[in-house]
């Protein structure tokens, strides 16, 4: 018999989570490449990357992994461990731009996972700039039955 665990009894099937604005900024984009050894030059080089044909700097997939990540994690707090992060990237973050991500709640599940009781929590992702959709894509958390959403 299956217990209601804490993420299932504070959050639904269709719950919005609050979205989150980043600031998006040269640093951010720069150290993001650096952080996760990234070294093309579009992440870190304006000239470099306008003679490639882009505008300025663009942030790569592994920071944008990072981030949603972070919108994640920080909703359900610290009983959360992500299990599973799977985006797609459209329009580039450019320098200037703010990153504004949202999500849904698309499923839950009560399941054991190593020997302990918890509840996945799966959220549909998606972040907008001023140029369109960056990311989208979904998010499974695993929550333990004593932590909380």
């Amino acid at each position: 018999m299956n217990e209601e665990s804490a993420a299932t009894t504070l959050c639904r099937v269709g719950d919005a989570l609050p979205p989150l604005e980043i600031p998006v900024t040269r640093t951010l984009i720069v150290a993001g490449a650096i952080a996760s050894r990234d070294y093309q030059d579009v992440h870190h080089d304006a000239e470099l990357a306008r003679e490639k044909g882009s505008p300025d700097i663009f942030m790569n997939i592994l920071t944008t992994n990072g981030l949603v990540g972070r919108y994640i994690t920080d909703h359900f707090g610290p009983a959360a461990v992500l299990r599973k992060v799977a985006i797609r990237l459209g329009a580039p973050n450019y320098p200037g731009d703010v990153l504004r991500l949202s999500g849904s709640i698309v499923a839950l599940e009560n399941v054991t996972l190593e020997g302990e009781n918890h509840t996945l929590v799966e959220v549909a992702v998606v972040g907008d700039n001023r140029i369109g959709r960056h990311v989208s894509g979904k998010v499974t958390v695993a929550i333990t039955r004593e932590g909380g959403a």
